[in-house]
């Protein structure tokens, strides 16, 4: 066994280890019961997110405790792509964080706001771990839109962005935003799927792909994008669902119609009862979401498989993402009982 094979040893031991150090349900829930956010700080002092918030000054708001968090789930994915050899698919992983940034700063050039005024929403670690941090900062001191998409002409992401502005000119919804740039985060772990060759890996994250594939169909029919403009946000193929599914679905009339194309294929049971479509898009969102959870950590059950890396990546990523949510509906003063519900998490045994 040669040192690549060691090393994807010691690595996936390493992600079990992290496994086992994920908060539990019972540990969201009392972060989740703060009163205010200077109890959640000291709360989350006592659990292993102490060195993440330590930096954050006083008087604390969600957003805040949002870009720490982030800067520690940038380190932690970037170290564990870094560890595993630089596998292609934790880069694409991690590629999601500059995709994010260059959205922020496209949809606050959108909404007239200051370069300061969009700077407050993120930081630039991962550009600076990536040594990507010129072509952000271009497009954020960038005078309006146009003279930012211009900056980021020699970008791999100057076709998809340029489709963004179109969609946004053609519907002024600013999620065309949301929706191009996820399209290149996907394309990206699309890619690195299909050169690893993995198949537990594939499994997995070929989950990964079907979600981001149906929610652009349902998210197309719900703003009544034509089929030609939906087929152009497919990634990919699907891995689970045949392509005479997709076909039907982008055909459908509504979305409840498209939705119940799937009901021949794996995903059946998260078909959402109601007939709202906002309702629908939101449930059938949260129960794929709950589903991958359960599928990643199936992983685990095969020791030194590499799936276990990417698993404990993204576990880790829906912890963060969790106590964000938590950070803001403690901030916002929501129910508990509402916020829980929307953790992604164990359910309660």
């Amino acid at each position: 066994m040669g040192s690549g094979g060691s090393q994807k040893i010691f690595v996936t031991v390493k992600a079990f280890s992290k496994r086992g150090q994920l908060l539990q349900r019972a540990d969201l829930q009392t972060l989740a019961e703060s009163r205010d956010l200077d109890e959640l700080v000291t709360r989350i002092k006592n659990t292993k997110y102490l060195d993440a918030v330590n930096g954050v000054s006083k008087p604390y708001t969600a957003e805040k405790l949002e870009m720490a968090l982030r800067t520690f789930l940038a380190e932690t994915q970037f170290n564990l792509a870094k560890s595993s050899g630089n596998s292609k698919i934790l880069d694409s992983f991690f590629q999601k964080f500059i995709i994010t940034n260059l959205k922020l700063i496209l949809k606050g050039k959108i909404l007239g706001k200051s370069q300061e005024e969009i700077s407050t929403f993120f930081n630039m670690h991962a550009e600076e771990l990536t040594k990507q941090r010129d072509t952000v900062v271009k497009a954020l001191v960038a005078k309006d839109l146009e003279e930012a998409v211009s900056s980021l002409g020699s970008s791999p992401f100057n076709a998809e962005i340029t489709k963004a502005v179109e969609l946004y000119n053609e519907t002024k919804n600013i999620q065309a935003f949301d929706i191009y740039f996820d399209k290149m985060l996907y394309q990206n772990i699309s890619r690195a799927l299909r050169s690893e060759n993995d198949q537990d890996v594939t499994h997995i994250y070929g989950m990964e792909i079907d979600f981001y594939n149906l929610m652009s169909i349902i998210r197309g029919k719900f703003w009544g994008l034509d089929d030609e403009r939906i087929q152009d946000l497919i990634v990919g193929s699907t891995v689970n669902i045949p392509n005479q599914i997709i076909d039907r679905m982008m055909a459908a009339e509504s979305v409840k119609d498209a939705l119940d194309e799937i009901s021949t294929t794996r995903y059946k049971d998260l078909i959402p009862e109601t007939e709202d479509e906002v309702e629908i898009i939101a449930e059938f969102e949260h129960s794929f979401e709950m589903a991958y959870y359960k599928s990643i950590n199936g992983a685990f059950s095969k020791m030194f498989s590499f799936s276990t890396v990417i698993g404990i990546s993204k576990l880790i990523e829906y912890e963060v993402r969790n106590i964000g949510a938590i950070a803001f509906a403690v901030e916002q003063k929501i129910p508990v009982e509402t916020t829980m519900s929307k953790l992604i998490v164990k359910e309660a045994e």
